[in-house]
């Protein structure tokens, strides 16, 4: 990925924060026939505050768990909020016209080596643990207690687990670094006012990271 200085994201605890925000991977695997992308949700697993694994579960029937070169590394990209940034925002635009269009977006791609593991009491611990992770914001959180123990079972029997075991994790930042600050105040301004809520995260985000609070 390519990633200029001023849009780099350093801070490993913001990295992690993305990847359990928004766990949906698109999981990118090396093949026989070539590059093959499957979108999974992963569960972080961090020790001593670095990232060691990803976990996750692909259903029996998807070749991912066949065909991959357990040879080569596999990455996971987390995608984070995104927007379209309009030069109408920017002030520069009224002076002197001199401004275009970008996209703003935060994302974390993580390398790594993937191993299969096709172990039902392997599979029950990993899904307890993402199912607790995303119910955790209900008032109620389902788990998966909560369903008949045989109906589970042949859940389970339905899918095969993957373990990437991490080699390196990286972020982007893009969040309008390299404008001026009156152009990045009035980025804010215009995705604030929008009705989309990911304007609104990634208004936030352009707040903290060029420190506009």
């Amino acid at each position: 990925m390519y990633i200029p200085k001023h849009f780099a994201e350093p801070d490993k605890t913001a990295l992690y924060d993305i990847v359990r925000a928004y766990p949906l991977a698109t999981l990118v695997t090396q093949t026989a026939d070539g590059v093959d992308a499957n979108h999974v949700p992963l569960h972080l697993t961090v020790q001593n505050g670095t990232a060691i694994t990803l976990s996750g579960h692909v259903a029996r029937a998807n070749p991912l768990w066949k065909t991959y070169n357990g040879s080569k590394e596999v990455l996971a990209i987390f995608h984070g909020p995104n927007a379209y940034i309009t030069p109408s925002w920017y002030p520069e635009k009224a002076r002197s016209g001199m401004v275009v269009p970008t996209w703003n977006y935060v994302v974390v791609h993580v390398h790594g080596n993937l191993k299969v593991i096709d172990d039902a009491s392997w599979l029950r611990r990993h899904l307890a643990l993402l199912t607790a992770q995303q119910e955790a914001s209900f008032k109620k959180p389902w788990q998966v207690e909560d369903a008949p123990s045989n109906f589970i079972e042949k859940m389970i029997q339905a899918v095969v687990g993957i373990e990437i075991n991490i080699t390196s994790l990286t972020g982007k930042w893009k969040s309008s670094q390299n404008q001026p600050v009156e152009n990045q105040l009035g980025a804010v301004q215009g995705l604030q006012e929008s009705d989309a809520t990911v304007n609104h995260q990634m208004a936030s985000i352009m707040t903290a990271v060029n420190r506009l609070g």
